[in-house]
């Protein structure tokens, strides 16, 4: 195993930076990825897991000005290793978040809401009524898509593997907003047609699949209309037709968050924004974090575990 639990001396406080006591953290399939070595960043090791989660500061250094203890804080950026109990960071690598919003919320704010707010903002611009289409829609990211369109008016169809399951997840995604849950296969069939008697067809289509799913996705969008991809859960490159190219000019994009945030580095009042407009859905019960599963910090291999097994609809946290 790539894993062990260790117990570290603890740094001394710096003037700029902040001692942190973790409170929960999740584990997401990119954390995985990064310690297996198959994600664009590599943590210098030895290195702590962990790319999101939520603390509270216990102490600050004396030249630390935008955070005090009994504050809570998330990453700024991805790579901080928050799979620990404690740790003391530099002050510039952490958010402040409100402590009024749920502990698991908080825990999981950083990487999949934000990731659907920015696809859902920054490549169309979709008015109430508009339309956008998914898949991997049980996700992380999928569950955050559909609440955060929901309260801003625009339809989503949200596509999912057939899975003994199915009805029970179709009911829960259809309890967070979705308009319509659509098996990869009923993508290729006849009776899509009914779906758009009532609503457009989508601008955007999002993607983290790839694959044979993705193409079938992409024969549904508008003309003009964007994909962008953000996964690639079934490692199987974006097949587009030509004609799609020709006969539609649809737009093929990409979008990795971490690079969001690098490019936003010093825009303070971007990133602000983003976590303002989150916090104010979660205070107003629109968006949830996603269905968690909270797994003490000891029990981490069986978390690990169960975050590569296919058909998961639950996220592990680590309590820590």
């Amino acid at each position: 195993s790539l894993f062990r639990l260790k117990d570290l001396e603890e740094p001394k406080l710096g003037d700029s930076s902040v001692h942190v006591k973790m409170l929960a953290a999740p584990i997401n399939p990119a954390d995985v990825n990064m310690i297996q070595g198959t994600y664009a960043i590599l943590s210098p090791l030895p290195a702590v897991g962990g790319n999101e989660g939520v603390g509270e500061v216990l102490e600050v250094g004396s030249r630390v000005t935008a955070l005090k203890p009994g504050d809570w804080v998330i990453p700024a950026d991805a790579g901080l290793g928050t799979w620990r109990t404690r740790g003391v960071f530099p002050e510039e690598l952490l958010l402040k978040v409100p402590r009024d919003i749920p502990v698991l919320c908080a825990a999981t704010l950083s990487v999949n809401p934000c990731t659907a707010l920015r696809m859902l903002n920054d490549f169309e611009t979709l008015a109430p009524g508009d339309t956008v289409i998914q898949n991997a829609a049980n996700s992380g990211v999928g569950q955050a898509v559909i609440q955060i369109a929901r309260a801003s008016g625009i339809k989503t169809i949200n596509v999912v593997r057939d899975r003994p399951d199915l009805p029970q997840l179709e009911e829960r995604l259809m309890a967070l907003g979705a308009d319509h849950v659509v098996t990869e296969e009923m993508l290729r069939k006849p009776e899509m047609k009914d779906i758009f008697k009532n609503i457009p067809k989508p601008r955007l289509a999002l993607n983290c699949v790839g694959g044979k799913s993705t193409t079938d996705m992409l024969r549904h969008l508008q003309p003009k209309g964007t994909m962008v991809t953000y996964g690639g859960m079934a490692k199987q490159p974006v097949m587009v037709p030509v004609s799609a190219f020709i006969f539609r000019d649809v737009r093929l994009r990409g979008f990795w968050m971490t690079q969001w945030r690098k490019d936003h580095a010093q825009d303070r009042e971007s990133v602000a924004g983003m976590m303002d407009s989150l916090c104010h859905l979660i205070r107003r019960g629109q968006l949830t974090a996603p269905a968690c599963t909270q797994v003490p910090l000891q029990d981490y291999r069986a978390a690990l575990e169960a975050t590569m097994k296919p058909f998961v609809s639950s996220k592990q946290i680590l309590l820590l």
